[in-house]
C-alpha cells in the first residue's frame, strides 16, 4: 500500500486549522486525561514508547473483556461504542498503521503525559479533543445513548421511557406524543433554511426576475427562452460590473470574481441561477449555498493560480488520466462507463470535480467533434459487459436537439445498452432548457423491457428547488423519464436537518435521491469539505427521521481512480492516525472490489472535526447540538 506521503497528500498545507492559546490547550489536556486516568498513568511510568505501546494494548484488551464479562455496567449502546472506539485506539497505536501514515499518534500522547514542553507547540485542540472524547468512548462514558436531542426534548424525553413500560394503546398513545413532539424538533431546524418553494421566497425571486430582466433589456419570452440564458451567461470582466449593479457583493466577492476571470479560472452564472441570490444583502445569511456555489474562494483561487501549468494532474483527484481507456471514455467499474460528450457548463460549479479540464463557461472548444464521440460510442460497442452508458461532461444539455439526438441514435444501436443516463444539472442552472421538444426527443429512444432514459442532476440544497424547475422534472417525467440526484455534501449544506429539508423539496417536485456525495477531497476545495463523521452523523441522525422514499441516496465517498465506497460500511474503511497539529483523521479506504479482487486500499488525509465545529460556530451554529459527531469513526 502507498503510504500517506507517497499518496502524493501534502498533510499539513492543504488543512484548514486554527489552533488555541497555550493556556487553553494546558486546560483541554487536563480535561483530555480527567477522561483516560489509568492510560495517563500507563504512559507516565512506561520507560519508553514501544513499552508504552505494550502496556496500553493490554489495557485495552483488559478493558474490552471487562465489558464483555459485564463488569462495567453501561447501556447497551454506550456498550456498542466503547467496542468500536476500543478497536478504533488499537488501530491508532499499531506499528503497522504508523508506516502508513509515516508517523506515530501514540508517540504525541506519550509525550504529552511526560509533559515535554515542546510537544505542547505541535499537537493542536483537535489533536486533544480527539483523544478526549475517544477516552470517553472506550470507558462508557460518552453518554452516546441518550442521544443529541436529549437536551433539546428536555423533559419530554421521559416519554421514551415511560413508553418502554407501558403496553397496548397506552404505549402507542404516549410514543406518538414523543414522535409529534420528534416531528416538532424537525420542523424547527428545517424552517431555518431557505425553501425555494415558499411562497414568500418565490415572489422575492420573481421580483429578483424583473431586475434583471429590465437590467438587461429584456422581456418575459427571454426568460423562458434558454438560449437566451445560454447567451446572457455572467462571465467576463465587463459582467462583474453588471452583478455589482444587480445585487450587493461583498469586496472579497467582486476581488475573486475578478481573479477568477483574469487568470481563465472556470467562472459562470446563468441569470435564471443570479435570480436565486438574496438581492437585499450580501453576508449570504439567507443564499450562503447558492453563492457559494457560484463565488469562488481565495484559497481555490490561489491553489488554481499556482498550479495553473500542471492542473490537469494536480487537481485529477479521482485520477481520470488513469482510467480514462479512450479520450472521452472514463472507466471504473465493470457494466457502466461514461462518455464526456461536453466539456462546458452554462454555470460553473465552483468545487466541480473537473475544474482542470473545463476552461470557460459555454465555451465552443469544450465540445468534442462528432469524430471523437462516436470513436467513445464505438468503443462501448466492442465492450459487451457495459451496460450503462452516462452521458456527462460538463453539461450534455448544453448540446443542441440535433447532436443529442444524433447521439442517443447511435448509442441505442448498441444491443448490450440497457440504460442511457444524462448528467446535467440544467435543471438547476437553466430549468427553461427542458422544454416538451426537448423530452420528447430523450423519451423516443426508450424501450420499454430493452431500453431506459433516465436523468441525473445535482440539487444541492432547498434553496436550489423552485416552481421553474418543478416544471423542468414534471415535463420529463410526464415523457417517461425518471430523475435522479447526486447530492455533494459540503460544508454550506452541511448544517442539522439542511439537506432533510432539501430531500423533502425534491420529493414534492418528483426528483428521487439517488447518491449523497461525500465531497472530493481536492485540497483547492477546502473550505467546502467537511469530515467524513459528519456526513455519517447526518444519515444516521437526521436522514433517517424522514419516511424511506425520502431517504433513498446513499452516501458514498470516491476512492481516487477505484469509484465509490459506501460511507454507511464501517468495514470499508479504517481510522489509523490522528494528526498531531490538527486533529485531522487518516483512514484508509478499501476498495469496492474488497473480496472480488487484490486492490490496495487508499489513505486519506480528513478534515478535522474539531476545525469544522469552529467554523460553524463561527457561522451561528450551536455546536453543542453536534456533539455526537465525534463518535463516528
Amino acid at each position: 500500500m502507498e503510504t500517506i506521503v507517497e499518496a502524493g497528500v501534502d498533510i499539513l498545507g492543504k488543512i484548514s486549522w486554527k489552533d488555541a492559546p497555550l493556556q487553553e490547550k494546558i486546560a483541554a489536556i487536563d480535561e483530555m486525561w480527567k477522561e483516560g486516568r489509568e492510560i495517563y498513568k500507563l504512559l507516565r511510568e512506561s520507560g519508553d514508547l514501544e513499552e508504552a505501546r505494550k502496556r496500553l494494548y493490554q489495557y485495552l484488551n483488559d478493558l474490552e473483556w471487562s465489558f464483555r464479562e459485564g463488569r462495567i455496567k453501561v447501556h447497551r449502546l454506550d456498550y456498542a461504542l466503547a467496542l468500536e472506539a476500543i478497536r478504533v485506539f488499537k488501530n491508532i497505536i499499531s506499528p503497522e498503521n504508523e508506516k502508513i501514515a509515516t508517523f506515530s499518534t501514540l508517540e504525541y500522547l506519550y509525550r504529552i503525559a511526560k509533559e515535554d514542553p515542546e510537544v505542547l507547540n505541535e499537537v493542536g485542540m483537535g489533536f486533544i479533543m480527539e483523544f478526549k472524547h475517544l477516552f470517553k468512548a472506550i470507558h462508557g462514558t460518552a453518554e452516546y445513548s441518550k442521544g443529541w436531542l436529549h437536551d433539546i426534548l428536555g423533559e419530554k424525553t421521559k416519554l421514551v421511557e415511560l413508553f418502554q413500560k407501558s403496553e397496548g394503546r397506552q404505549a402507542a398513545l404516549i410514543r406518538s406524543e414523543y414522535l409529534d413532539e420528534l416531528g416538532k424538533v424537525i420542523n424547527q431546524f428545517t424552517s431555518r433554511y431557505t425553501f425555494g418553494l415558499d411562497p414568500k421566497v418565490i415572489e422575492e425571486r420573481e421580483q429578483n426576475k424583473k431586475k434583471i430582466l429590465d437590467y438587461l433589456g429584456a422581456t418575459e419570452d427571454d426568460w423562458y427562452d434558454y438560449k437566451w440564458h445560454f447567451k446572457n451567461v455572467f462571465k467576463r470582466l465587463h459582467h462583474v460590473d453588471m452583478l455589482k449593479e444587480l445585487v450587493p457583493l461583498t469586496e472579497e466577492d467582486v476581488r475573486n470574481m475578478r481573479t477568477a476571470i483574469e487568470n481563465r479560472i472556470p467562472f459562470g452564472i446563468t441569470p435564471y441561477y443570479l435570480h436565486l441570490f438574496d438581492f437585499t444583502r450580501a453576508d449570504r445569511k439567507r443564499d450562503p449555498q447558492v453563492r457559494a456555489q457560484v463565488i469562488p474562494s481565495s484559497y481555490y483561487l490561489e491553489q488554481m493560480i499556482r498550479n495553473r501549468q500542471n492542473r490537469d494532474y494536480v487537481f485529477d483527484f479521482m485520477k481520470e488520466h488513469d482510467t480514462s481507456p479512450l479520450e472521452l471514455v472514463t472507466r471504473r467499474y465493470p457494466m457502466v462507463a461514461i462518455i464526456k460528450v461536453a466539456d462546458t457548463c452554462p454555470q460553473i460549479c465552483v468545487y466541480c470535480q473537473r475544474n482542470w479540464e473545463i476552461e470557460e463557461a459555454m465555451s465552443p472548444v469544450g465540445i468534442p467533434s462528432p469524430k471523437l464521440v462516436e470513436k467513445a460510442i464505438e468503443w462501448f460497442a466492442q465492450h459487451d459487459s457495459l451496460i450503462d452508458v452516462l452521458l456527462t461532461g460538463g453539461d450534455p444539455a448544453i448540446l443542441n436537439n440535433k447532436y443529442m439526438e444524433y447521439i442517443l441514435s447511435k448509442l441505442s444501436e448498441i444491443d448490450h445498452i440497457r440504460e442511457i443516463r444524462i448528467g446535467s444539472r440544467i435543471v438547476v442552472t437553466v430549468p427553461m432548457r427542458i422544454n416538451n421538444e426537448y423530452a420528447e426527443m430523450l423519451s423516443s429512444f426508450i424501450e420499454p423491457g430493452k431500453r431506459n432514459i433516465s436523468f441525473v442532476t445535482h440539487i444541492e440544497s432547498a434553496e436550489e428547488i423552485t416552481p421553474y424547475m418543478a416544471q423542468a422534472v414534471k415535463t420529463l417525467k410526464e415523457h417517461g423519464i425518471y430523475v435522479y440526484n447526486q447530492q455533494v455534501y459540503h460544508f454550506e449544506t452541511s448544517r442539522r436537518f439542511q439537506y432533510v429539508l432539501a430531500r423533502i423539496g425534491m420529493k414534492m417536485i418528483g426528483v428521487d435521491p439517488y447518491y449523497n456525495f461525500y465531497p472530493k477531497g481536492k485540497f483547492e476545495q477546502k473550505d467546502y469539505l467537511v469530515p467524513i463523521a459528519r456526513i455519517a452523523q447526518e444519515r444516521k441522525e437526521e436522514a433517517r427521521l424522514l419516511p424511506g422514499q425520502f431517504r433513498t441516496d446513499e452516501p458514498v465517498f470516491n476512492v481516487p481512480a477505484l469509484g465509490k465506497n459506501h460511507i454507511r460500511a464501517w468495514q470499508d474503511r479504517e481510522l489509523i492516525a490522528i494528526m498531531p497539529k490538527t486533529g485531522s483523521r487518516i483512514y484508509v479506504w478499501h476498495p469496492w472490489e474488497k473480496g472480488i479482487a487484490p486492490v490496495n486500499p487508499w489513505p486519506y488525509v480528513d478534515v478535522p472535526i474539531y476545525d469544522y465545529l469552529m467554523r460553524l460556530k463561527e457561522r451561528g451554529e450551536n455546536i453543542d447540538e453536534y456533539w455526537t459527531i465525534w463518535y463516528y469513526y
